[in-house]
């Protein structure tokens, strides 16, 4: 398909609509480049063009577009696999009949889900371009296979683009049942379709591209070979600058100074435990505006209210009109938790509203410290911060005249009623709060959110399936941003900062070489680093490694004073021996061996609060000095900085998002140093705390460690634990 027709009505037609952000020239490139590729590549379903994208990122805008010029380039019929929800399947129907409406209207178009087609087609018809929306559900695959093998053959004849919308681990994987590997259902139905199809072109897209990735060479399936999913090719799906992703949640928040700094509020596991089912042990319903066991929920239902306030008044100031905004809640699948869910938060809503009509002061209170923690990054973001005076006045009117709506989202029937005809939850009052579990997963956008409560906390996560949990993600107005919270537990935060990191790295592979992926890497049993096959990694279990990475234990308390002080002594006496110039902001270059040694000491007394979620890999850390010692200028020695009189305080201190100190060293100085030294060589950085009781310390000093990678570490994920280890 050398000679693209890029005239033809229905490309033209996509790139002269009025979307909110009309197609770029480099979106164009991407659906362009996307078209030809599936003209030059035989794409079947163990071999797909990929089309990757970030979440909420317009992936679907951008299909919507190849499958324009696909019909203009010879394409007579699409097909749309979705995910397997009613609500889903509906919202891509409606979402292909408005963006194909002019031909719809005309007769050139027909869009038919798969289970709602007429009896019979008719020759007149069949000539038509037509639009297939199948979910990927054993019925529907089934109803598609029929279609092309029996009920119209003439079908698989026609030049076809199968598109598998939203493709994970449920597309394309493998699960273990009963000791033997199977195949999901999706692949083999892909694989059976495949066989009738012949000019079936297939593209998958997707965010979470691991599962294309991470696929053994070949598996057997119940005796049976079945060939594993690789992409034929990738297309990246470019993003603007108004899109928000895992970037500004996870790297931008690093930054003490940015508005991105203020996101993250941390929450409790008693918490997340307390909001599962009643207890009168934990907390009672009538203690909601007081009790410490929702502390967190309180704080973000009062920051949602005034967050909603600031911007209305912002939008006021600006001659804008009336704004409506959002919260979710999401921490569990079960209705019974979501049912008790409802109840607290409607009592919280009562209660506040109550306290609002008195004007008490424990709604002055709330609402002055909602004010205070919101200014701070409004300020920072340069916008106009409305005083508090109308704020208190604009939070009581949407109280008292209410404009506060919860609404529970926990079955199909409930999701498709609720959507607006743009396939998004409808923002029915100045102020909606979402509660919902596993049909607000994947696919369901959620517009203006300023408020996630996020405590979803399998016993394995997933990466494919947490990173699509992230509602929050998407283009945001930037003026949403300074009053937008994040609220989550530690763990499930550190989690997702893993796959922030993974994803990061497998996506900067993808673009600057698509045939050379990621390097893999995991711990032999003799203790060495070794090569690692991709499928055996567990996303959530890794460790990645990258230029100007950053390793370091965040989040704990130091051993008793006694055992602290000889410990410090030790590491002290090492060094000193090492480099007997003493400490300075001079690195000095130390053998490998005796990193180990003083890594081992120190560790002996930190004390992670895994009660609180925290956690640190040591392994990992050992691991990661010796991979990239390998690699080194000179291996076998490693930089050193030493660096005494330090007094960081153990947390952040009264009126930060983040709970524990996170950050030893600065950027200006540290960071410097190192990025001007550690080039082929890792850098281990030691900072000799004072460990005061006042700084919320022991009283005795220890070392608090940083492994810096050098700035030309190829990147790597290490897999701290592998499938094998948990089967």
């Amino acid at each position: 398909m050398d000679n693209l027709v890029l005239n033809g009505a229905f490309y033209q037609h996509f790139l002269s609509s009025t979307h909110q952000f009309p197609y770029t020239a480099q979106e164009q490139n991407c659906i362009e480049s996307t078209v030809v590729k599936l003209g030059h590549h035989k794409t079947r379903g163990d071999h797909p063009g990929m089309l990757l994208g970030k979440i909420q990122s317009g992936k679907t805008k951008t299909f919507m577009a190849i499958m324009g010029l696909a019909f203009d380039n010879g394409y007579d019929v699409s097909v749309i696999l979705t995910k397997g929800t009613k609500a889903l399947s509906k919202q891509t129907q409606q979402r292909v009949q408005r963006e194909f409406k002019p031909f719809c209207e005309q007769d050139d178009v027909l869009v038919f889900d798969i289970m709602h087609m007429p009896s019979t087609l008719v020759g007149y018809e069949l000539k038509k371009k037509i639009i297939l929306v199948v979910k990927k559900q054993k019925d529907n695959l089934e109803r598609l296979i029929q279609l092309f093998a029996k009920k119209y053959p003439e079908l698989a004849q026609k030049q076809v683009l199968l598109i598998d919308d939203e493709a994970d681990y449920a597309s394309v994987g493998f699960k273990k049942q009963n000791g033997e590997i199977d195949a999901n259902l999706t692949a083999l139905k892909l694989e059976e379709l495949r066989s009738y199809a012949h000019k079936a072109a297939f593209l998958q897209v997707t965010a979470t591209p691991y599962s294309l990735y991470l696929q053994p060479d070949n598996t057997e399936i119940k005796g049976e070979t079945f060939k594993p999913v690789k992409p034929a090719f990738t297309e990246l799906v470019p993003v603007n600058e108004a899109y928000v992703g895992s970037s500004y949640y996870f790297d931008d928040a690093e930054t003490d100074d940015s508005v991105a700094s203020h996101l993250y509020s941390s929450l409790s596991l008693t918490e997340l435990t307390a909001l599962k089912k009643p207890d009168g042990r934990r907390f009672k319903l009538d203690d909601v505006l007081t009790t410490s066991a929702i502390s967190g929920l309180r704080s973000a239902f009062i920051n949602f209210i005034v967050g909603g306030a600031i911007r209305q008044l912002q939008a006021k100031q600006a001659g804008e009109g009336n704004q409506k905004f959002s919260f979710l809640i999401h921490t569990d699948v079960a209705k019974a938790t979501h049912d008790w869910q409802e109840q607290v938060v409607k009592k919280l809503g009562e209660d506040v509203q109550e306290a609002a009509e008195k004007n008490t002061q424990q709604f002055q209170g709330l609402v002055k410290e909602a004010y205070d923690n919101l200014a701070k990054s409004v300020t920072l973001a340069g916008y106009f911060m409305p005083p508090i005076t109308p704020v208190m006045d604009r939070c009581r009117q949407a109280l008292v005249d209410g404009e506060l709506l919860v609404t529970t989202v926990n079955s199909e029937k409930e999701i498709e009623s609720l959507l607006d005809e743009t396939g998004q939850l409808k923002l029915r009052t100045p102020l909606n709060i979402f509660i919902g579990g596993q049909i607000l997963d994947r696919g369901i956008t959620i517009g203006r959110l300023i408020g996630f409560y996020y405590g979803r906390r399998p016993g394995k996560f997933q990466q494919d399936t947490v990173l699509q949990h992230s509602r929050m993600y998407g283009y945001r107005p930037k003026e949403d941003l300074a009053v937008t919270r994040f609220y989550t537990e530690p763990a499930i935060y550190n989690a997702m900062r893993c796959m922030h990191e993974s994803d990061v790295a497998l996506r900067d592979a993808i673009e600057k070489n698509p045939e050379q992926s990621v390097i893999f890497i995991q711990k032999a049993r003799d203790g060495s680093v070794i090569p690692c096959s991709p499928n055996k990694i567990l996303l959530t279990a890794t460790t990645t490694l990258k230029p100007h990475k950053r390793l370091l234990p965040i989040g704990f308390q130091t051993e008793t004073k006694g055992k602290t002080r000889v410990i410090t002594d030790k590491v002290d006496t090492l060094l000193a021996l090492l480099h007997p110039n003493g400490a300075s902001k001079e690195p000095f270059k130390i053998p490998t061996s005796k990193a180990h040694e003083l890594l081992s000491l120190v560790e002996q007394v930190i004390v992670m609060a895994e009660d609180e979620g925290y956690s640190f890999d040591w392994q990992s850390l050992h691991s990661a000095i010796d991979y990239l010692d390998k690699r080194s200028a000179t291996p076998g020695e490693i930089w050193c900085l030493w660096l005494t009189g330090r007094n960081n305080r153990r947390t952040k201190g009264a009126g930060s998002n983040v709970q524990y100190s996170n950050a030893p060293d600065t950027a200006t100085i540290e960071g410097l140093i190192a990025r001007e030294t550690a080039i082929e060589t890792p850098m281990l950085m030691l900072f000799r705390q004072n460990g005061t009781e006042e700084l919320e310390w022991k009283g005795a000093p220890f070392y608090w460690p940083l492994l810096w990678a050098p700035a030309k570490t190829p990147v790597a994920i290490y897999a701290n634990q592998t499938n094998d280890q948990q089967s």
